[in-house]
């Protein structure tokens, strides 16, 4: 795996590179997921906001609702309108939901878990093995004590 990865937009107008590995990888089956990328589902390489260095151009922030009365910033190319990556307002504006479609090394990045399985769609099929959650995931339960300690990290700051 590599200890950058860089990425963009469809039209490269953005460019972006995250310095370093994401603290967490997930695959997201919410149909907020769903409606917000036109897919099944979504998946996010969670990362330190200040680890995500815009190369080139400068994506268009927009403040959508999202569940619970939460709202999520998306941030999308301002030319072709691709989604790049958000802010949720449980985690604020220090952690970076960047989409791993928009990554040059994407496939590099599988998910570590699923989670909002209860709004899968009935063909999608989890690999077996995998930490899969019906709604959220317990962050104990998945993620790695040193992804644990830089969220801690990144939200203390």
């Amino acid at each position: 795996m590599a200890t950058t990865y860089e990425g963009g937009c469809a039209c490269s107008a953005v460019r972006f590179r995250l310095t370093s590995e994401p603290m967490f990888v997930h695959c997201c089956h919410c149909t907020e997921c769903q409606r917000l990328t036109g897919s099944a589902f979504a998946i996010s390489a969670l990362i330190e906001a200040d680890r995500v260095h815009i190369l080139r151009g400068t994506p268009r922030a927009r403040v959508l609702p999202a569940d619970a009365g939460r709202t999520r910033t998306i941030f999308r190319c301002p030319d072709c309108g691709v989604a790049l990556w958000s802010h949720h307002s449980d985690l604020g504006e220090r952690v970076a939901l960047v989409h791993t479609g928009t990554l040059d090394q994407g496939d590099e990045l599988p998910p570590q878990a699923h989670c909002h399985t209860q709004s899968k769609l009935p063909w999608v099929m989890l690999p077996p093995g995998i930490h899969a959650a019906e709604a959220h995931y317990e962050l104990d339960a998945c993620w790695p004590a040193s992804s644990l300690g830089r969220l801690d990290a990144a939200l203390d700051a």
